[in-house]
Protein backbone atom coordinates (compact mmCIF):
# COMPACT_ATOMS: atom_id res chain seq x y z
CA UNK A 1 0.00 0.00 0.00
CA UNK A 2 1.43 3.45 -0.94
CA UNK A 3 1.89 5.55 1.97
CA UNK A 4 2.35 9.60 2.06
CA UNK A 5 5.49 11.40 2.94
CA UNK A 6 7.39 14.37 3.48
CA UNK A 7 10.25 15.49 1.37
CA UNK A 8 12.41 18.72 1.25
CA UNK A 9 13.46 19.75 -2.73
CA UNK A 10 16.69 21.03 -3.31
CA UNK A 11 17.56 23.86 -5.75
CA UNK A 12 18.70 20.80 -8.42
CA UNK A 13 15.27 18.81 -7.83
CA UNK A 14 16.55 15.84 -5.59
CA UNK A 15 14.48 15.00 -2.98
CA UNK A 16 15.80 14.72 0.83
CA UNK A 17 14.19 13.64 4.35
CA UNK A 18 15.45 16.68 6.09
CA UNK A 19 15.12 20.47 5.64
CA UNK A 20 18.77 20.73 6.60
CA UNK A 21 19.80 17.91 3.98
CA UNK A 22 18.71 19.98 1.29
CA UNK A 23 19.96 22.75 1.95
CA UNK A 24 23.31 20.80 2.58
CA UNK A 25 22.63 20.53 -0.82
CA UNK A 26 22.20 23.35 -1.87
CA UNK A 27 25.47 25.02 -0.06
CA UNK A 28 27.32 22.41 -1.55
CA UNK A 29 25.94 22.83 -5.04
CA UNK A 30 26.64 26.87 -4.25
CA UNK A 31 30.53 26.08 -3.22
CA UNK A 32 31.50 23.56 -5.86
CA UNK A 33 34.26 21.23 -6.02
CA UNK A 34 36.41 21.72 -2.74
CA UNK A 35 39.61 19.68 -1.96
CA UNK A 36 41.43 17.07 -4.40
CA UNK A 37 38.14 15.50 -6.64
CA UNK A 38 35.54 17.41 -4.41
CA UNK A 39 35.77 15.33 -1.27
CA UNK A 40 35.49 17.72 1.08
CA UNK A 41 32.70 19.82 -0.34
CA UNK A 42 30.24 17.94 1.89
CA UNK A 43 32.02 18.76 4.89
CA UNK A 44 32.69 22.44 4.04
CA UNK A 45 28.99 22.40 3.71
CA UNK A 46 28.21 20.85 6.87
CA UNK A 47 30.83 23.00 8.75
CA UNK A 48 29.02 26.34 7.38
CA UNK A 49 25.53 25.35 7.89
CA UNK A 50 26.80 24.64 11.91
CA UNK A 51 28.22 28.02 12.15
CA UNK A 52 25.70 30.42 10.18
CA UNK A 53 25.27 32.59 13.17
CA UNK A 54 29.03 33.23 13.73
CA UNK A 55 29.63 33.24 9.61
CA UNK A 56 26.85 36.00 9.80
CA UNK A 57 28.02 38.31 12.44
CA UNK A 58 31.05 38.41 10.82
CA UNK A 59 29.65 39.62 7.09
CA UNK A 60 27.30 41.87 9.55
CA UNK A 61 30.41 43.09 11.28
CA UNK A 62 32.39 43.60 7.49
CA UNK A 63 29.31 45.77 6.40
CA UNK A 64 29.14 47.84 8.92
CA UNK A 65 32.81 48.57 8.74
CA UNK A 66 32.34 48.93 4.66
CA UNK A 67 29.16 51.23 5.59
CA UNK A 68 31.15 53.34 7.90
CA UNK A 69 33.65 54.31 5.15
CA UNK A 70 33.19 56.81 2.47
CA UNK A 71 32.00 55.81 -0.83
CA UNK A 72 35.35 56.41 -2.73
CA UNK A 73 37.01 54.18 -0.20
CA UNK A 74 34.36 51.39 -0.37
CA UNK A 75 34.81 50.90 -3.98
CA UNK A 76 39.24 50.94 -3.65
CA UNK A 77 38.55 48.40 -0.81
CA UNK A 78 36.52 46.25 -3.31
CA UNK A 79 38.90 47.10 -6.28
CA UNK A 80 41.65 45.94 -4.06
CA UNK A 81 39.96 42.49 -2.73
CA UNK A 82 38.82 42.09 -6.67
CA UNK A 83 42.68 41.72 -7.64
CA UNK A 84 43.68 39.79 -4.99
CA UNK A 85 41.26 37.39 -5.84
CA UNK A 86 42.09 37.22 -9.35
CA UNK A 87 46.26 37.03 -8.32
CA UNK A 88 46.71 40.29 -9.36
CA UNK A 89 48.52 42.72 -7.96
CA UNK A 90 47.06 46.54 -7.33
CA UNK A 91 48.40 49.60 -6.41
Amino acid sequence: MATECTAYRDVKGGLHSTPEKATLADLASVLGRVGEEGGMTAGVAKLIFEKRDEIERVFREHDEMLGAQPPDERNEESRNANGRAAGGVRS
